[in-house]
């Protein structure tokens, strides 16, 4: 959407403004924002202002700047965490982003936008994908059809929804096809940038290539995941916490078949029959601090459980959250077969 499509001048009458408001669309409340001379928004106007005006005194050339709401609800640009639900106990829809002129920069709906996360993110998608050939013989596996559109544009999607504007791509096999697909982002109202990998570099390396991360968290994800991962939920435990990273997690259930001895040497002093052993397994996303991103070796291999393999040496804080909807790591042919199964019943 234009910004402009939703921006009026306060020296427009009401009829100038029913006609931009009969003109929207795409967004979840019909609203416009009302400029002045220094293209400074000074409040918005609804077909419901515009009614109690008319109410008032029925004149369809009175000026939006004297109908409007000067209370309205903005919040300013800035890199901190914006709590939405502060908002839709308001039953606001449409939160305008302001720079310091009070200069419209974008809004966010509130009914598409679940958070607006102060991160940005490298999505991994640079791997073979030799598991799922002959699929990937001609195709990266991110770009493997689930549903109406790639596996990574479901991740990049769900990124966007809370509120992750600035995304990395870290590419090497067949990279040209994720670059050519979805070019810088501004298609979708983002931006995105590409790093290339000229060797493999783990699951962390090629977070040494970018020059410079402009947050102080940094969301790292696999790009062949299906989930519906919280990532709200994952930055408020880091902060909450004061953790150096937190890593999500899936449970994996272990069945054993036969009962299980507790032991005291050779003597037996209990058993549990049949029993299930549960463990929380690494799910491919992660929230770092950026100054982490120092201990990463340039242009290195280096996997990120190296890294936190450092960190638990080192006794820093590295905790972990459960994912409590769906997960799937489409690694293998019955992955991926799941994935397309499960993406019908959505």
């Amino acid at each position: 959407m234009k910004l402009d499509s939703i921006v009026i001048h306060k020296e427009k009458t009401i009829v100038d403004a029913l006609q931009k408001l009969n003109e929207i669309r795409d967004v979840s409340r019909l609203i416009l924002f009302v400029k002045d001379d220094d293209n400074s928004i000074i409040g918005s106007v609804t077909d419901g202002d515009i009614r109690r005006s008319l109410v008032y005194d029925q004149d369809l050339a009175r000026k939006i700047g004297e109908v409007c709401n000067k209370n309205f609800a903005f919040e300013y640009n800035n890199k901190d965490f914006i709590n939405l639900d502060e908002y839709r106990k308001r039953n606001i829809k449409i939160l305008p982003i302001l720079d310091n002129n009070k200069g419209l920069i974008r809004i966010v709906d509130l009914d598409k936008t679940k958070s607006i996360l102060p991160m940005e993110c490298m999505l991994m998608a640079g791997g073979r994908g030799k598991r799922l050939s002959p699929l990937t013989d001609t195709k990266p596996k991110p770009m493997l059809p689930l549903g109406d559109k790639p596996i990574i544009e479901h991740n990049i999607d769900r990124l966007i929804s809370f509120g992750i504007r600035k995304i990395y791509i870290s590419v090497k096999y067949l990279g040209d096809q994720i670059q050519e697909y979805f070019g810088d982002g501004s298609s979708k109202g983002i931006s995105i940038e590409y790093v290339w990998e000229d060797k493999p570099l783990g699951t962390a390396g090629a977070l040494s290539l970018v020059p410079k991360f402009e947050t102080e968290h940094i969301l790292l994800m696999n790009s062949d995941l299906f989930t519906n991962v919280d990532f709200e939920d994952l930055y408020l435990s880091l902060l909450k916490e004061k953790a150096d990273m937190i890593v999500s997690s899936t449970e994996y259930k272990v069945d054993v078949p036969y009962a299980v001895f507790d032991t005291n040497e050779s003597q037996v002093v209990g058993f549990k029959e049949k029993p299930t052993f549960v463990y929380h397994s690494n799910a491919g996303i992660y929230i770092l601090k950026k100054e982490l991103i120092n201990r990463i070796p340039k242009n290195s291999f280096f996997d990120i459980t190296d890294l936190m393999e450092e960190m638990v040496t080192e006794e820093m804080k590295l905790i972990y959250r459960p994912i409590l909807g769906f997960w799937v790591d489409i690694g293998k042919p019955v992955d991926y077969k799941q994935a397309q199964e499960f993406i019908k019943h959505l």
